[in-house]
């Protein structure tokens, strides 16, 4: 008899252990679950020459950024999948090395090619959604769009797979049909609730619809049943520090980040350390709240060690907060400078609109609201290009409003305020507009 995958898909494996620990490995990677890598040595351990658990331990590996040991499982998934493995295995072993291996365009094409033939190759699927997916950092200003397009191209083939629902759900969210979006994904996260990218999802619809004590009483109920090492977990509660800025209490939102976020307590994968900290602390510094800047300097000290180098643009934008706020000037000039660099060599995905945040990160640092604005205001419509999220890319135009509050311009303020307001409730936007009365 031959071995399947959860959907329906056959494995070139004839060990029921492994097949059965390979399924319970890609189910708790596609709920950022604790216990993936785990299961996935497991079914390892069980049968060495089945390839598909290889290269999804490489992809675990890769989250966390062990490059070198996420390209090592890539290259034996591909030897041992030329041995053994049917023709769906080496294109779904392929499609996850191109993505291992950063690239990007690459593994686009060849995700596309193999979701067409095997629309059912869930962890193939997974690649391109979510806001650190290959749609998202390629560069495209549409991606949101796309993220949701994509999954309807291939919701016939899932129905009310919990998975699925949560995936599609959140690309609907971020789409902009927030209504319908929360409604599926919460339709994915009744089915498994040891879901954290259900959660996650739902909070992301929550943000976008305003229900602030929904989001928080979900966290507090939903949390203790998930590990502090979980790939989500520290996110989860960035999300709720969130929340607590919306009622203007920084203390609240300091505390978790003391417990989860800063790098001492964290266990996240280091894009999100990175990131989680820079937004979260430049988010209670622009809103006029104190962050020591021994808070700063350690996790600027730490962000330095994990991304040395110009990256992704989503990460060298949040290098810059770092650098802004803590006024290294050295690190920003150094970082922009290769930034510019792979711009003229047309190796910068996201374009002209990287280095322009960058400097106006600075410029605001530097109390000079006007350059800042001057620069941000062309590319506005552009930041989408960085990747993430809306909810994280929030803090751009928050910043560009914050200037132009303090530099006077009001009245161009409070339009985009009254547009916020208009799209989604924001109790931080209801506040800054009773100030400008």
């Amino acid at each position: 008899m031959t071995l399947e995958d959860r959907y329906g898909l056959p494995l070139s494996t004839s060990s029921h252990e492994a097949a059965s620990a390979y399924r319970e490995g890609v189910d708790l990677m596609l709920a950022g679950w604790t216990g993936t890598a785990e299961t996935l040595e497991r079914a390892i351990a069980t049968d060495p020459d089945f390839a598909l658990p290889h290269i999804a331990r490489g992809r675990v590996h890769a989250f966390y950024q062990q490059g070198d040991l996420a390209r090592g499982k890539a290259a034996l998934a591909r030897e041992l999948v030329a041995k053994r493995g049917t023709e769906r295995e080496r294109s779904h072993v392929e499609t996850l090395a191109l993505a291992i291996e950063g690239r990007l365009p690459d593994a686009i094409a060849a995700m596309r090619k193999h979701v067409e033939a095997w629309p059912r190759d869930a962890l193939v699927l997974s690649l391109p959604l979510g806001a650190f997916g290959l749609f998202a950092f390629s560069g495209m200003a549409d991606h949101d769009r796309a993220r949701h397009e994509l999954c309807e191209s291939v919701a016939r083939h899932y129905g009310e797979d919990w998975w699925f629902l949560t995936m599609s759900g959140w690309a609907m969210t971020e789409n902009g049909d927030v209504a319908r979006g929360r409604a599926v994904t919460e339709r994915g996260f009744n089915l498994r609730r040891q879901n954290a990218h259900a959660a996650h999802a739902v909070l992301h619809a929550m943000f976008e619809d305003g229900s602030i004590e929904a989001a928080d009483r979900l966290v507090d109920e939903w949390i203790p049943g998930y590990g502090r090492d979980g790939i989500l977990h520290g996110h989860i509660r960035w999300h709720q520090a969130l929340g607590a800025l919306e009622h203007d209490d920084a203390a609240r939102a300091l505390a978790i980040y003391a417990d989860v976020l800063q790098p001492a307590a964290t266990k996240a994968p280091p894009l999100n350390l990175v990131t989680d900290a820079a937004s979260l602390l430049w988010r209670l510094t622009i809103y006029g709240h104190t962050v020591p800047q021994a808070v700063w300097r350690e996790a600027a000290a730490a962000a330095q060690e994990l991304f040395p180098k110009s990256s992704l643009s989503f990460a060298d934008v949040h290098m810059a907060l770092f650098a802004a706020a803590t006024q290294n000037h050295q690190a920003l000039a150094a970082r922009l400078a290769v930034i510019e660099q792979r711009l003229a060599e047309g190796k910068l995905p996201a374009g002209a609109v990287v280095p322009a945040i960058c400097r106006a990160l600075a410029a605001f640092a530097e109390e000079d609201y006007g350059t800042c604005v001057r620069i941000l205001t062309p590319v506005l419509t552009e930041v989408a290009r960085i990747g993430g999220s809306h909810a994280q890319r929030e803090l751009i135009e928050d910043t560009y409003i914050v200037a132009l509050m303090r530099g006077g311009e009001l009245p161009r303020a409070r339009a985009l305020l009254d547009a916020r307001l208009h799209r989604r409730p924001s109790l931080r936007d209801k506040r800054w507009q009773a100030a400008m009365a």
